[in-house]
């Protein structure tokens, strides 16, 4: 079979993107609904301030607020060089992320270097530390590792909005309903020493669980006792 008939048709090569952009429509018409309260972002800012890069962590199912809010910042995200992935790349560039593709699968331990270098120069990171296929709600190293290499520490976040509709997916993806109240709250940075013992660095892999973890509870908490 020759190299032509191996090539994407033109419909192969233009529906992720029009996919990615009927995505984006619908996402970004719900983020602006959402009636947002953000706390200790400061925490973010200041390390831009200093030039300084951190890797920002909350859970794949609570991404879409985050997506919204961090909308033209210019901060890294990793995309899977799944078919998936290749949607999920042309949604993320239309918010303003600059993208390294990659991840557990395929193309990981490169994605991972170039994002600790990306981290070591300045830039922030948005990380799903439980993506891109689960297990739901555990963290997995490549947050941990990518922050140890850059010596950039770990920012917990929390995320939650009311009301909402859940996904029956393996991340029970959550969509606020048009107009939902949401709140998004950043923990206190976490460091991952370089040098550290297995021991000392599953220790530090649960406390940033439990950090966000502790956030979301407290996000919805809040979201759901904001008054009207």
């Amino acid at each position: 079979m020759s190299k032509e008939a191996d090539k994407p048709g033109w419909w192969q090569r233009l529906r992720p993107r029009l996919l990615a952009f009927a995505v984006w429509c619908l996402a970004r018409a719900i983020g602006m609904s959402v009636r947002l309260k953000v706390l200790h972002f400061e925490r973010v800012l200041e390390r831009i301030r200093e030039g300084k890069g951190a890797v920002l962590v909350t859970w794949h199912g609570r991404s879409l607020i985050p997506a919204n809010f961090f909308k033209g910042r210019g901060f890294w995200a990793i995309i899977s060089l799944s078919r998936d992935g290749e949607i999920q790349n042309h949604i993320f560039r239309r918010f303003g992320f600059r993208i390294i593709r990659g991840s557990t699968g395929r193309g990981g331990i490169r994605a991972a270097l170039e994002a600790a270098r990306r981290v070591a120069e300045g830039g922030i990171l948005a990380f799903t530390p439980d993506g891109p296929r689960g297990p739901n709600r555990q963290v997995q190293p490549g947050a941990l590792f990518i922050a140890q290499k850059a010596r950039c520490p770990i920012i917990p976040a929390g995320v939650a909005a009311h009301p909402r509709k859940l996904l029956p997916t393996w991340d029970r993806y959550m969509i606020p309903l048009p107009f939902a109240r949401g709140v998004f709250i950043f923990g206190e940075p976490i460091e991952v020493p370089d040098g550290i013992s297995a021991e000392e660095f599953e220790r530090i892999r649960q406390q940033v669980e439990q950090a966000i973890n502790t956030l979301e509870a407290q996000a919805e908490q809040m979201v759901r006792t904001q008054r009207e």
